[in-house]
């Protein structure tokens, strides 16, 4: 890695957290217009793809060409891992509350710093280790922070009542959302190693878009029927969280170990209170800035050494 590269990484991951931290916003939006989750998601990653493929077409052809057979088969896989993400995870707010999804579909760092030593031959310190935990915890902290109350003392849900009834398969697809991401992060670092951004993220988003799309037909959504600026609002989420954001962390997966880039995802929820705080106006709990502050201090830990000699 040059010393241009490395003074780029961490002004990169920075932009690429608040990029993708504006999903969440997008999404309300959205969402408040009528359009159904699954629609967003196959819209996200369809206007995503379109967009990339002129430039992609037009300027690496060549390197296109020049995929191996191998190379477009791993691609199409991290592709269907994007779209089960996307997939599962937005199911699952429909069985379970947020705070719970959220928790579980943060754990993707725990299963990509397992797998990695294993497929990738990443192994990380234990101060990495000791980062990769407080960022975990912060993260729980606040996926909770909406269903915890303060009431003489501060009271959360009893764990049988997540796991119970329908709660349980929507936090089962929560689960699957982490084990899908962290597919989708561990053939990315794999791939990037040796494959350009462009060509990547053209094979990636493009097979995305067509599980996404394939899923939704079978749901009985549709593209159409939605407001002008309903369409607008999922533009802007392939825009900025998908093209911006996603793309941002794909080009550090080539110079920083999966775990790393998995960690620093978890800055999403710390970014979107941010933005929700200036934008609409909401006040993080005190729960959500404790949260936070791990989330950030786990990401501090786990940048030590993690960076990758490429």
């Amino acid at each position: 890695m040059d010393s241009k590269t490395r003074i780029l990484l961490p002004a990169a991951l920075i932009i690429a957290t608040l990029a993708v931290s504006t999903s969440s916003i997008f999404i309300r939006f959205a969402q408040g217009d009528g359009a159904p989750s699954l629609v967003i998601a196959a819209l996200r990653m369809t206007f995503a793809a379109l967009m990339i493929a002129p430039f992609a077409l037009a300027r690496h052809l060549d390197e296109i060409k020049r995929l191996t057979r191998t190379e477009i088969l791993l691609g199409v896989i991290s592709g269907i891992f994007l779209a089960l993400h996307f997939a599962t995870w937005i199911t699952s707010l429909e069985y379970t509350s947020v705070a719970s999804s959220v928790v579980f579909v943060a754990t993707g760092p725990l299963w990509v710093a397992i797998l990695s030593p294993l497929l990738l031959k990443e192994h990380i310190s234990r101060t990495a280790v000791v980062g990769l935990a407080l960022a975990m915890v912060g993260g729980a902290v606040i996926g909770l922070s909406d269903a915890c109350v303060w009431n003489s003392g501060l009271v959360c849900p009893a764990m049988k009542d997540i796991l119970k009834g329908s709660a349980m398969w929507g936090n089962f697809l929560a689960l699957m959302g982490a084990w899908a991401v962290t597919g989708y992060l561990i053939i990315g670092r794999k791939l990037r190693a040796g494959t350009s951004l462009v060509p990547y993220i053209l094979l990636v988003y493009s097979m995305a878009a067509i599980v996404l799309i394939v899923i939704m037909l079978a749901t009985g959504n549709s593209f159409f029927g939605y407001e002008t600026k309903t369409y607008g609002w999922i533009f802007l989420l392939a825009a900025i969280p998908q093209l911006i954001g996603h793309t941002t962390y794909n080009w550090s997966l080539k110079y920083l170990t999966a775990t790393l880039v998995s960690v620093t995802v978890l800055g999403e929820p710390v970014g979107s209170a941010i933005l929700a705080y200036f934008i609409l106006h909401e006040t993080p709990s005190a729960m959500t800035i404790a949260g936070g502050i791990l989330i950030l201090a786990g990401i501090f830990l786990a940048s030590k050494n993690s960076q990758s000699n490429g």
